[in-house]
């Protein structure tokens, strides 16, 4: 599948994620520092929503139960056998788009 638009980077400021649905995928999209990032939107341990969560510099935070992970890898912080897939991301011009193929 080629690259879908998800959004704009206009409405991703630094330090913020958001979640996105495309057909019956769920993602988290991050900006961490002006670099943004894709995950799978789901957590591991008990399917929260990622997307919904908060981001500390590189750090998502799960909303449901503080599972923190890398928005650059998908590993988990605290035990890296826990990984959420990382999706790749390009952008052009303001619209970033996602491979979810």
């Amino acid at each position: 599948m080629p690259f879908v638009k998800v959004g704009q980077l206009s409405a991703l400021s630094p330090g913020s994620v958001m979640e996105v649905q495309v057909a019956d995928g769920t993602y988290a999209v991050c900006n961490a520092g002006g670099e943004v990032h894709a995950l799978d939107g789901i957590c591991p341990h008990a399917a929260g929503p990622l997307g919904q969560g908060a981001l500390h510099g590189t750090t998502l935070v799960c909303p449901w139960h503080a599972w923190e992970y890398d928005c650059r890898s998908g590993v988990n912080e605290m035990d890296d056998g826990y990984q959420v897939a990382k999706i790749p991301v390009k952008i052009e011009g303001d619209d970033i788009l996602l491979d979810i193929g």
